[in-house]
């Protein structure tokens, strides 16, 4: 009789705590989780392939066979990073331990990555393929636990939401960050030397990634950790059959990060090239502060709309601004316009799919029995992430090395025509296609009340 006093007590505290507001400190330490990712990552995806064609002097066709190669790697370690967290037991949790562990790992590979060594033309291809391989890896320890340990930091809804919120804001000022500074910092710690510049900049964020991800660490706290079991490997796997809505999320997540990418990584080439402004590039990147008006609105919108609808609009948006991008010609005000309107329907795009991801593993469970969370957001997040990043930098390398285009030359029509294309219609024709995608998801959206009480 007493025990189970005790053990009522205990469930009675948990679930206080659980439908209490959490302190602001922890939701700022999740914050900042995301904005170490993506003031490293962003930094890789955005400016890799540039760095290797026009500063360490690789050939775009070499470029983007190792963007290729890479993918095929990010293809296995995902969901080996998420079988690894479903398996993880220590007295700080299953998730977090994994910022304290490879928060220096990260920010060193990173600046490996830009570190740029005088070595030969086969050398170099080499380097940077197992530099960039090696980096992603990492990266995707670091960064499905993002995801995976949401459920794990509370029970309640709305501080979820409220996390996510702050998350993807925290997210939007790491990006913020790279994208506004990068070129700026690179001309000015390099003074004409861009190698120089790339190694002082990428060193910097790297020590502020270290310093945020250990904040993150020390300013979590996971809850009812001890009560998960781990699940047979076979059994994560066996958690994806049948799970529709999770697969549609995956398809249509990979499709925005392939449209974004590809706009972001070759942003710098119409720049430079198309418009013979390459400070255009810092600016336009500047702007992507948009972003962060319709994640913040995001919230409220979900209240009037189905979150299936509201990454629809969100994908139409962003290929509406594309399409405004390709119309403008050199006129700055236009593009700028456009870059605008692309950047608040991103927004909305890559912020959902994460909030999504938790009623995709509900659906699972009650569709399997199987509880997968780590192995489902690690493949749901951190896949999507890599493999849509990558190959968004990937297919405009091998469009524009079709066309012609040659690093640090005054490039043809057909290479200029090239990098228009992968710098506009591209990433509107992925975006478009997205939103084709994500109708499929609606039906079950309809069905996530009734799935939430059958697993009550």
């Amino acid at each position: 009789m007493m025990e189970e006093k005790v053990i009522k007590k205990l469930k009675y505290d948990v679930k206080e705590e659980d439908n209490s507001k959490l302190p602001f400190k922890r939701v700022l330490a999740y914050a900042s989780t995301d904005t170490a990712g993506n003031l490293l990552y962003c930094t890789l995806t955005s400016f890799i392939m540039y760095f290797y064609t026009d500063v360490f002097g690789i050939s775009i066709a070499s470029a983007g066979l190792i963007l290729l190669i890479a993918r095929i790697f990010d293809a296995l370690d995902a969901p080996i990073w998420g079988l690894v967290i479903d398996h993880t037991r220590t007295k700080w949790g299953k998730n977090r331990p994994y910022w304290l562990w490879l928060s220096i790992p990260f920010g060193l590979m990173v600046f490996l990555t830009f570190l740029a060594p005088d070595l030969s033309p086969s050398a170099k291809v080499a380097y940077a393929l197992i530099t960039y391989i090696v980096t992603g890896m990492v990266y995707t320890g670091v960064a499905t636990p993002i995801t995976a340990i949401l459920p794990n930091l509370t029970t309640n809804s709305t501080e979820r939401v409220r996390l996510n919120s702050w998350r993807s804001n925290g997210g939007m000022i790491g990006y913020l960050i790279t994208a506004s500074f990068t070129l700026p910092l690179v001309s000015f710690f390099g003074n004409g030397n861009d190698k120089l510049g790339f190694q002082v900049t990428v060193g910097i964020y790297a020590v502020i990634a270290i310093a945020l991800l250990l904040f993150a660490f020390s300013g979590t706290k996971e809850i009812n950790t001890k009560s998960i079991k781990s699940i047979p490997i076979k059994q994560s796997f066996g958690a994806v059959k049948g799970n529709w809505p999770w697969i549609t999320l995956v398809i249509a997540f990979i499709l925005y990060w392939l449209g974004n990418t590809s706009r972001t990584s070759t942003l710098i080439y119409y720049a430079e090239y198309n418009l013979d402004n390459k400070n255009l590039a810092s600016i336009l990147n500047g702007l992507v502060v948009f972003q962060m008006i319709s994640i913040t609105i995001l919230p409220f919108i979900v209240k009037r709309f189905l979150k299936t609808h509201t990454q629809i609009i969100g994908f139409a948006i962003a290929a509406i601004g594309q399409v405004i991008i390709a119309f403008a010609g050199a006129n700055a005000s236009m593009i700028i316009f456009g870059w605008i309107v692309a950047s608040l329907g991103t927004g909305i795009a890559v912020t959902l799919p994460f909030a999504m991801l938790s009623d995709t593993v509900d659906y699972g469970e009650w569709k399997t029995g199987i509880r997968a969370s780590g192995f489902l957001t690690a493949i749901g997040s951190s896949f999507c992430i890599k493999i849509g990043s990558g190959l968004g930098s990937f297919f405009p390398s091998i469009i524009m090395e079709k066309a012609g285009y040659v690093a640090n030359a005054t490039q043809s029509a057909a290479s200029l025509a090239a990098i228009k294309f992968c710098f506009t219609w591209l990433p509107a024709i992925f975006f478009i296609v997205g939103a084709i995608v994500m109708l499929n998801y609606t039906k079950y959206e309809k069905k996530e009340e009734y799935v939430r009480n059958q697993l009550l």
